[in-house]
């Protein structure tokens, strides 16, 4: 679906070899990555646990502005942590719709507790993100897409990497395109060069793509291939 949004790809630093996470991080960005996509996970809301704040602190110290850090929340309390991460150099800040602490009791996003957050988020001097899981309607995020910067389309369980692309999520990506031809789409989980277009077709411009840039034997390569899709499919170039 042709839109003028920009191709970006973000390897997923979570399929880095995370005992060397700075020179990996290097290395990708070296090989023309167009931002880092940090995935943080608290072993409540999925059942991973990864890293907090202050591996992104430490990063930062190491990975300079302007190397985009694109943070993702997999977190039963996302609220709890906004000033943190903003301290710690995150760029944007993404959280699940689906997060206990936003949700009334019935289990469906709260308007009020929604669009507080992303007003913390924006205060805080970093952009907004959305996300949402596979099982959840993409009607769900309509109300609150003209509040944020980026809608995150889960294409596996969130909580592991290494999953399979889940096509089925793809009619999500072209509703939201369809939708709100302006806004940034990002799709996670198994994303890579045999899966792109896929993705690229439907409207996504925001890639995140972990072990088929980190685990490539040309990284450089892995990401050409995906963002030459996004531009073609996406862009019409």
């Amino acid at each position: 679906m042709v839109h003028t949004r920009p191709a970006m790809i973000g390897p997923s630093v979570l399929a880095s070899d995370m005992s060397n996470l700075t020179a990996e991080s290097e290395r990708v960005i070296r090989d023309g990555a167009d931002y880092l996509h940090l995935d943080v996970m608290d072993g409540h809301f999925v059942p991973n646990l990864t890293f907090g704040a202050p591996v992104v602190k430490s990063l930062r110290k190491n990975i300079a502005r302007p190397t985009f850090f694109d943070v993702h929340l997999m977190v039963s309390e996302p609220e709890k942590w906004v000033q943190d991460f903003a301290d710690a150099g995150s760029d944007q800040y993404t959280f699940h719709l689906e997060a206990p602490s936003v949700c009334d009791a019935q289990g469906a996003p709260d308007t009020d507790k929604v669009t507080t957050l992303v007003s913390r988020v924006k205060e805080a001097g970093m952009k907004c993100g959305i996300a949402l899981k596979p099982a959840t309607p993409v009607a769900a995020l309509f109300p609150f897409v003209d509040l944020i910067d980026l809608a995150l389309v889960m294409t596996v369980e969130p909580g592991f990497g290494g999953q399979s692309f889940m096509v089925d999520q793809m009619p999500k990506v072209k509703a939201l395109r369809e939708k709100f031809p302006d806004l940034d789409i990002e799709v996670d989980g198994g994303l890579g060069p045999t899966t792109i277009d896929q993705a690229a077709e439907a409207g996504a411009n925001w890639i995140v793509a972990g072990s088929s840039v980190f685990k490539a034997s040309d990284a450089k390569a892995a990401m050409d291939v995906m963002r030459a899709s996004v531009q073609k499919l996406g862009n019409g170039k």
